[in-house]
This record gives C-alpha cells, sequence and structure tokens, in this order.
C-alpha cells in the first residue's frame, strides 16, 4: 500500500490536467474558471481575484472575450458559465465515479484534520 503523501500527489496531478484539458477546448485555465464561479455568485470582478491573487490578465482575457464587464457577467458570460459549469459537474462526477457522498465527505473531513493538525506546528 503507497502512502498517503504518493496518493495526494497523484490525484492533485490527475485533477489538475484533466481539468486543465475539459477547459482547454475553450483556450481556458482552471483561473479562467474560477474567477467565473466567484463572479456568478455575485462577487465583484475585483473580490472574484482575491482568493487567487492578482490575476489582471485573467480578467483581461475574460473582458475581451465579452464575458465580463464592470457590472460582472455578461449574457455571453453566463452562457459560456453554464456551459462550463456542465463540463466542470461532468469532471466531477467523473472523478468521483463510485465514491458515495458518505466516503465522499469523510475523505475530505480526514484530510482536512490532517492539514489542521500540521498547521499547528
Amino acid at each position: 500500500m503507497k502512502p498517503i503523501g504518493f496518493w495526494f500527489a497523484h490525484l492533485h496531478q490527475a485533477l489538475e490536467s484533466s481539468l486543465e484539458k475539459t477547459l482547454a477546448t475553450e483556450g481556458l485555465t482552471r483561473r479562467h474558471w474560477q474567477v467565473l464561479n466567484t463572479i456568478d455568485s455575485g462577487a465583484l470582478v475585483d473580490e472574484a481575484l482575491s482568493p487567487f491573487g492578482e490575476r489582471q490578465e485573467t480578467v483581461a482575457d475574460l473582458r475581451n472575450r465579452g464575458w465580463v464587464d464592470d457590472g460582472g457577467l455578461t449574457e455571453a458570460g453566463r452562457e459560456a458559465h453554464l456551459r462550463l459549469k456542465a463540463e466542470v459537474g461532468a469532471f466531477r462526477s467523473r472523478a468521483t465515479e463510485g465514491i458515495s457522498d458518505d466516503e465522499y465527505r469523510t475523505t475530505v473531513g480526514v484530510l482536512e484534520r490532517m492539514a489542521a493538525n500540521l498547521a499547528r506546528e
């Protein structure tokens, strides 16, 4: 049995590369998705950037696509977000196939406790 660090690193890489492939069909990155999704939740553009550090180039690209303006998502941006939300949802379904909701919650809870344990050091 391989240790948790191996599986954590392997899963992280697999999640990153699979999500990048999902978004690449539209020439987007994970950061684009995060910013779009945050703006869709009602955050202002500047607020949408704060969790991810300075990502002005991401917002500039979304503005150039006509998906974002000073008011948030444009109509084209809302349409793109809905389309991407479906694709990301399918990606998440593939990643969690065969895993019950209880197993997922347990796994996340264990990882959260491990991180908290190490944060106390």
